[in-house]
């Protein structure tokens, strides 16, 4: 597998940030609503990051926002795309969310991208349209539970 998953820390934002502007898909409308600040305040409000790193570099990170129940980002750099990394990435994530207690998380995704039919993969189930015209993604504990066969 690609990559070492580890907790992000303040030294990797920088580097989030920089792979967050340099997707294919997803790409922000605006790319000024995303400052390096909102990885600091979702993080020590709660949230978690994780980075998967590879010879010192990020080839994908998540950043879980607790505090709304919400996958903030989640995006893999286009050159380690389908190896595995956003999976890793999501399954890390998704295990801390509802072993903190989560019950039910959500989240936002274009649609007709790749990343819309990798969460439908991973069990999410849509439950509507955002304000922004972003599809809107439920998963719920149980339902994660049952995918990866806890009882």
């Amino acid at each position: 597998m690609n990559g070492n998953i580890r907790l992000a820390t303040d030294a990797d934002f920088a580097g989030m940030h920089r792979l967050r502007m340099s997707v294919l898909e997803n790409r922000l409308r605006d790319p000024q609503s995303v400052q390096l600040e909102d990885y600091r305040r979702i993080v020590a409000d709660g949230g978690r990051g994780w980075v998967c790193e590879e010879q010192g570099h990020v080839i994908g990170f998540a950043v879980a926002d607790f505090k709304r129940t919400n996958v903030w980002a989640l995006f893999v750099d286009p050159a380690q795309e389908r190896k595995g990394v956003g999976r890793r990435l999501h399954d890390t994530m998704m295990e801390w969310f509802f072993a903190s207690g989560a019950s039910c998380v959500w989240l936002g995704t274009g649609t007709g991208t790749r990343a819309q039919g990798f969460y439908e993969a991973a069990g999410w189930r849509r439950i509507g349209t955002l304000p922004n015209g972003e599809a809107c993604y439920e998963l719920r504990r149980d339902d994660w539970q049952q995918r990866i066969g806890h009882r």
